[in-house]
């Protein structure tokens, strides 16, 4: 397949299932007993369920039907904040991992665990040069360094990771497993969100990534623990 096809093949996938994840989201508002009046359920346009696009940075949001969103992200897939806000704190996110999966070589008793750190910490450390390095291509700052550990699901709090230092051999390897799989559950629940707020077509491939590389490494750890 060309260059081009296989862009415009991208296209389409990206677009149909935003399309599909943004018209579910609003059935499910509707059917859980939204109180709103019937013209705010409409859409701009009146024909359906209405989606909240997130503005570009310094913009509104602003609110579409399903078709429009889709149709909007098809001629255009410009950064929203909803993209710009994952890249930062998805860099904040993938750090603290990092700082996890660095105590295993040392702490960890199981081979299974020091094996499965290692993996992780050479899978998200790349992923952080690329999120840094759309950032800079696309206004946005490098790293945020500002996010509290309440805005980003799955973060271990410092206590947490306090325990996790002082930690030693089996007990070293059970709270690893449970303080990652939650890690990783925050960062599928981060990139789900963006796929469905986010209009970057780049940003959305990060996530699609995410999803199934800690989704697998979520069953691996939940076998282990």
């Amino acid at each position: 397949m060309c260059h081009k096809c296989q862009e415009v093949a991208v296209l389409s996938r990206r677009t149909s299932r935003r399309l599909i994840t943004a018209s579910v989201t609003a059935a499910v508002l509707a059917l859980g007993g939204c109180t709103g009046s019937d013209e705010e359920t409409k859409s701009a346009s009146g024909t359906g369920p209405s989606v909240i696009a997130p503005g570009k940075p310094g913009e509104a949001a602003e609110t579409l039907s399903a078709e429009d969103a889709a149709k909007q992200r098809t001629d255009d897939d410009s950064p929203n904040s909803a993209d710009i806000d994952y890249a930062r704190m998805m860099i904040d996110h993938h750090t603290q991992a990092l700082e996890m999966t660095e105590l295993a070589s040392k702490r960890a008793e199981s081979t299974r665990v020091k094996r499965l750190a290692e993996r992780i910490a050479a899978a998200q450390g790349p992923e952080i040069d690329s999120m840094e390095g759309w950032l800079k291509t696309n206004g946005g700052k490098e790293k945020s360094g500002g996010h509290g550990h309440e805005a980003m699901p799955g973060m271990a709090t410092e206590a947490q990771l306090k325990k996790l230092s002082a930690a030693e051999g089996k007990a070293f390897d059970e709270l690893f497993l449970k303080l990652m799989i939650t890690h990783h559950t925050g960062a599928i629940t981060m990139a789900t969100d963006v796929l469905a707020q986010g209009n970057n077509i780049q940003i959305g491939e990060m996530a699609d990534d995410v999803i199934a590389q800690q989704t697998s490494e979520i069953n691996r750890m939940r076998e282990m623990s």
